[in-house]
């Protein structure tokens, strides 16, 4: 969603580097092209005034004058006064006797029936034991659509259909959840404009009835400034605890996340980046503004990690490929894993200076057809094949490529490039320097169970990626050189 924004600001500071050093004029123009990025990308001109105002006053102070990069100087000024912006990180309020009421409200079409279930699972795993309650009456499809959540993720749902009243409902889910020994109650509410004051009552007499620990207001992140003025109408009417930015990976232009927690008050606790109930991301200020200025997201990325890879396994896994057993079945495990994360356009961007990347990967060939290439192939073999590569002689390819769709060239090359990742990985967990490939630089490990990026595009796995000529010695590649040539002057004559 932030794509427009960070790739302006990027620029800006691309510029202000080539500097060597920064006068008062060199300021201006940045803090110029700062406010217009900002501008553009629909934040509030009351928070792009105070903004660059701010920056400017440390920006033309003595810090930077002394500083020996002053353009880094500058930069790191519009990340903490971007930090600042966004506001602390807020946890939620989960304290006090079981269970604790959670309750979403917001427009209709915001997206809370599935925040709810994201909500849920997100606390399921954390070690709470959340019940879903069905309180949105008015719109048809939205019990049953909670209730098949529900069974998605494995979470209780009490609902009692569209006749009785939310605010007895809601009670009547309190009563079952202490009879049940549930910890967290989700009250997902009905949609509603903050001008009906029908239904923005009704809301009311739900809070009466149920006491929330936290009252969360989930906004549709690409309803732009219009978002800051139904959170401020809300805040007014209900006294909320905390907002939840959804359709965050949608192409809106962002502005409403930057400027929403400054107009408000209310703190943002969680961003919704995506359709599966997964795709919650905790809101961290730090993060999002070291992502807009493109300087990554490690935190984000391991703990994305750690969701998906089990220290167990790849410990399993770091074993074998140390001694050189790493197989088919392997590879496509840990394939599939790594996709779990998100495309690889996402990962480029939370590793930090790898943000250039993405322009460079959109440019090449699509990589996801190439992913969807290599699985095909490795489907296409049988388990013995797959755990024994060493099987596969010119009739099993065949058939393979037959099976999967694709070329015998290709599939000769998925195999090459897997025997020689396979080489190069057991070298390197064992502790030696792979031919060709520079040694680690100090106290940095391998990590364990990601053995390389199986399947992308230039990497080991990507079918026909690896050039023919690559691992071979200076000789060998003298004398192809030198029949190719003698081969020319043969056609010539």
């Amino acid at each position: 969603m932030f794509e427009s924004l960070a790739d302006k600001i990027q620029e800006t500071f691309r510029n202000l580097s080539r500097k060597g050093h920064l006068t008062d004029e060199d300021v201006q123009v940045t803090l110029r092209d700062v406010r217009l990025a900002l501008l553009e990308a629909d934040v509030n001109y009351r928070v792009v005034k105070d903004f660059t105002k701010a920056v400017g006053e440390r920006a033309v102070g003595a810090d930077v004058a002394r500083s020996l990069t002053p353009a880094q100087a500058v930069v790191k000024i519009v990340n903490e006064e971007l930090v600042r912006m966004l506001g602390e990180p807020a946890k939620l309020d989960l304290g006090g006797p079981p269970p604790a009421v959670l309750m979403l409200a917001g427009l209709q079409g915001s997206g809370k029936t599935t925040m709810a279930a994201k909500l849920a699972l997100h606390l399921k795993d954390k070690g709470q034991r959340p019940l879903l309650v069905a309180a949105d009456t008015y719109r048809p499809a939205a019990i049953a659509q909670l209730e098949t959540l529900g069974k998605q993720i494995g979470v209780d749902v009490h609902s009692e259909g569209d006749k009785v009243a939310p605010p007895k409902i809601c009670a009547n889910a309190l009563k079952r959840a202490n009879k049940e020994g549930h910890t967290i109650v989700l009250l997902d509410t009905a949609g509603r404009l903050q001008i009906n004051e029908e239904l923005m009552a009704e809301l009311e007499k739900v809070r009466e009835a149920t006491r929330p620990r936290e009252v969360l207001l989930v906004v549709d992140a690409m309803t732009g400034q219009e978002a800051v003025a139904v959170a401020d109408a809300f805040n007014q009417r209900i006294q909320l605890t905390g907002l939840i930015l959804t359709k965050v990976d949608g192409d809106a232009r962002g502005g409403a996340a930057l400027s929403i927690r400054s107009v408000t008050g209310v703190p943002i606790k969680f961003m919704g980046v995506g359709e599966r109930p997964s795709d919650l991301e905790i809101f961290y200020p730090d993060r999002l503004a070291s992502r807009i200025l493109g300087m990554g997201d490690m935190l984000t990325l391991i703990e994305k990690a750690q969701g998906q890879f089990d220290e167990e396994e790849s410990k399993r896994i770091a074993e074998k490929m140390a001694k050189a057993q790493f197989d088919f079945e392997d590879f496509r495990s840990q394939m599939r894993k790594i996709r779990k994360l998100g495309s690889l356009e996402g990962l480029l961007k939370l590793i930090p200076g790898m943000g250039g990347m993405v322009e460079k990967l959109s440019q090449a060939k699509d990589h996801e057809k190439e992913l969807n290439r290599t699985e095909a192939i490795i489907n296409s073999m049988t388990m013995q094949e797959r755990r024994q590569p060493k099987l596969l002689n010119p009739s099993r390819k065949e058939r393979i490529a037959r099976g999967s769709g694709v070329t015998l060239p290709e599939v000769n090359a998925l195999v090459k490039n897997f025997e020689q990742m396979s080489r190069m990985m057991s070298q390197v967990m064992g502790g030696k320097k792979a031919k060709g490939m520079p040694q680690m630089p100090p106290g940095m490990k391998m990590p364990a169970g990601m053995g390389g990026m199986p399947g992308m595009p230039g990497m080991p796995g990507a079918a026909g990626a690896a050039p023919a000529s690559r691992g071979l010695s200076k000789k060998t590649l003298a004398e192809r050189k030198k029949k190719k040539l003698m081969k020319k002057q043969r056609k010539k004559r």
